[in-house]
């Protein structure tokens, strides 16, 4: 490491405290540095976790993350079980936009602009003619929704969202989110190897309150699945098509759902080869399979469908 190296790593923007109550052990504080901004843990959409070795145990989660100069920046929030050194804070400059909202009105209302979106590979950006891999493609845009009426269509290319480059499909959905509703935002698209300007007005993101109103299942038994009918309200806030199954709201960590990577949003639509139509079906044929140590489940989210096999 060059000398002009040393002086640029200084101590107090690498080394940071993490303070809470972990295993109801009140002013508990562990220190560590930090790894890797940015990372994508698999949590949401909006991932964008701060990744730290400082100690983060159950009961940290909410605790303030200090950096060397006594800052707050970040909000503990998630570990990886059955690791060792890995813990994750939310960014303070993530948060910042949101306390206005939470002051005023007691909750966050976020972004929407109602399109589907995947990453784009090197493969799809050699068939679709693109000079590299940046932006995101539209995989699917919502009948009659803000994006359509703006005249976004399938198969465009998004690079740019209210003056801002989009670099990747972790992007696109961080900075809709945190876009005011009603305000009217420039987006850029490539469509047939020629860029277009349009004028998207950006719509409010339902809560999970007023989406639905069915209740959140316990979790199912030894499976740790957390779930609630899905509806076609729900569908449509989700991007996809089904209007049927038991739709996955929590995931009970070390569980076996959790080791075979269900997460949240996924929709269950079948049981041991038996279709589910709602999250009573779906308890009865758990509980037909009785003390089996697997089951076999068809799962569908924003990448398709695929099956599932669960062992207990």
């Amino acid at each position: 490491m060059s000398q002009q190296q040393c002086r640029t790593l200084q101590p107090s923007t690498f080394n940071v405290l993490a303070v809470g109550n972990p295993f109801g052990l009140s002013s508990t504080v562990t220190s560590g540095i930090v790894s890797p901004k940015g990372r994508v843990i698999g949590a949401g959409p909006y991932d964008d976790f701060i990744q730290t070795d400082a100690s983060i145990n159950p009961g940290n989660s909410g605790g303030p993350l200090f950096n060397g100069k006594g800052e707050v920046v970040g909000i503990n929030t998630a570990i990886i079980s059955g690791g060792q050194g890995i813990g994750f804070a939310i960014p303070i400059n993530s948060t910042k936009p949101l306390i206005p909202q939470l002051v005023e009105k007691g909750s966050v209302t976020r972004g929407y602009l109602g399109v589907n979106i995947q990453t784009i590979t090197p493969e799809v950006a050699a068939v679709l003619k693109l000079e590299d891999a940046t932006g995101v493609l539209v995989a699917d845009v919502i009948s009659g929704g803000l994006a359509e009426k703006a005249g976004i269509k399938r198969g465009d290319v998004i690079v740019a969202f209210d003056g801002k480059a989009v670099q990747d499909s972790h992007e696109l959905p961080a900075m809709v989110a945190a876009t005011p509703a009603d305000k009217d935002a420039p987006v850029t698209v490539l469509r047939d190897g020629k860029e277009q300007q349009m004028l998207v007005k950006i719509g409010a993101m339902e809560s999970d309150e007023t989406a639905s109103d069915e209740p959140r299942q316990p979790a199912q038994g030894k499976w740790g699945l957390h779930l609630q009918d899905l509806n076609a309200q729900l569908a449509k806030q989700l991007g996809l098509k089904a209007e049927q199954g038991a739709l996955v709201v929590g995931v009970q960590s070390g569980s076996p759902a959790d080791q075979s990577a269900i997460q949240q949003g996924d929709i269950i639509l079948e049981v041991n080869r038996e279709l589910v139509k709602w999250v009573e079906e779906l308890i009865e044929m758990i509980a037909k399979a009785g003390d089996k140590n697997s089951l076999l489940l068809l799962v569908q989210n924003e990448k398709g469908k695929h099956y599932v096999v669960l062992k207990g």
